[in-house]
């Protein structure tokens, strides 16, 4: 577990490889949350921090783990984590400069170059062994049963 502070001081490239984000990426999603954040009604403080929250949601996604190990590496209780994913997941779902393109906004970029490649795929038959006379032949050997 790597909390926003220990990552601070890394650089650039070592940032994105830890978190899987560019750190201007990171940034403008930590201002996304401090603004949702800042409109939500006031109540108890949150015992992690949201560059943290951020941090422990992109651990999520990245990692496919669930959210028992997360708690652990981070001490903190599994419903937590679960409700700080969802809140931050939900956050940055409704902001839409969070949006990735469409598929039509992708078709009709001239930075998109697709590249086709065809198959041909044909069924071959499979080698079977053939069957010799001695095995189509062969007799079944019948042991009387002895009646009483």
């Amino acid at each position: 577990m790597s909390t926003y502070e220990q990552l601070q001081h890394l650089s650039t490239e070592q940032f994105r490889r830890a978190c899987g984000v560019k750190l201007q990426t990171f940034n403008r999603l930590v201002e996304v949350l401090a603004e949702a954040k800042a409109k939500q009604k006031p109540g108890r403080p949150s015992i992690v921090s949201l560059e943290n929250q951020l941090l422990l949601t992109l651990e999520y996604l990245r990692e496919y783990r669930t959210y028992f190990p997360i708690a652990q590496s981070w001490g903190i209780h599994e419903s937590t984590v679960c409700r700080m994913v969802q809140k931050t997941e939900n956050t940055l779902i409704k902001e839409t400069d969070c949006h990735l393109p469409s598929m039509k906004q992708l078709h009709g970029s001239e930075e998109l170059s697709l590249t086709v490649v065809v198959m041909d795929a044909i069924e071959q038959a499979i080698e079977k062994p053939k069957k010799t006379t001695s095995l189509l032949l062969r007799k079944k050997s019948i042991i009387p049963l002895k009646l009483k």
